[in-house]
């Protein structure tokens, strides 16, 4: 008996652990995961390989920009931030679409949700209300376009991948403009 429930409680905690450990595995790092095998140790490792990780915090920042719009939209009170949400709504559903398709045509794997990084700036709003929500969401906008001209910036410079790198230079100007905006409507805001 005692075996038993000793055999019982290991599995469980066994169980527990390959549970836990999925939870720390996004979306994201098991798409990049998957992209890597498919090239390791070939010629193009570390074109694909470079071009991958783009691709992949490219669609979940994506993610972030178009759930975090949709979410401000409906919680927003001031309507300048409604209306730049419909915008990055908008925007980012288009360029999510035309990663995607780039992607396919390169048989690379996008997440289907975003990183875990993602989601948790993303259930950072879920509890504001009103003034603090304009706020906070402003601010999500503005650290978050940094983010993405960086990253584009990078890629458009670096990548080896040349439809990856063109995708990266040609999304940058409608970057800049989103950042810009953003920091203007964080300032009018926080007034």
């Amino acid at each position: 008996m005692k075996k038993i429930i000793s055999t019982g409680f290991i599995a469980g905690a066994f169980l527990f652990a390959v549970a836990s450990c999925g939870q720390q595995n996004d979306s994201v790092e098991q798409a990049q995961d998957v992209n890597e095998q498919q090239v390791e140790n070939t010629p193009m490792e570390e074109q694909v390989d470079d071009a991958s990780e783009f691709a992949t915090e490219a669609a979940s920042s994506g993610m972030l920009e178009v759930e975090a719009g949709n979410m401000a939209q409906k919680m927003a009170q001031n309507q300048q931030v409604k209306d730049f949400a419909k915008m990055m709504v908008a925007d980012h559903t288009k360029a999510n679409e035309e990663l995607r398709q780039l992607a396919q045509s390169k048989n690379m794997m996008l997440p289907d949700s975003m990183s875990n990084e993602h989601r948790n700036k993303l259930d950072g709003l879920r509890d504001k209300k009103g003034a603090d929500f304009d706020r906070d969401y402003m601010d999500l906008m503005v650290s978050s376009h940094e983010d993405a001209v960086e990253d584009f910036e990078e890629a458009s410079r670096d990548l080896q991948d040349a439809e990856v790198q063109k995708f990266a230079a040609d999304k940058l100007p409608k970057l800049r403009e989103h950042l810009e905006s953003a920091r203007k409507l964080r300032d009018t805001v926080k007034k």
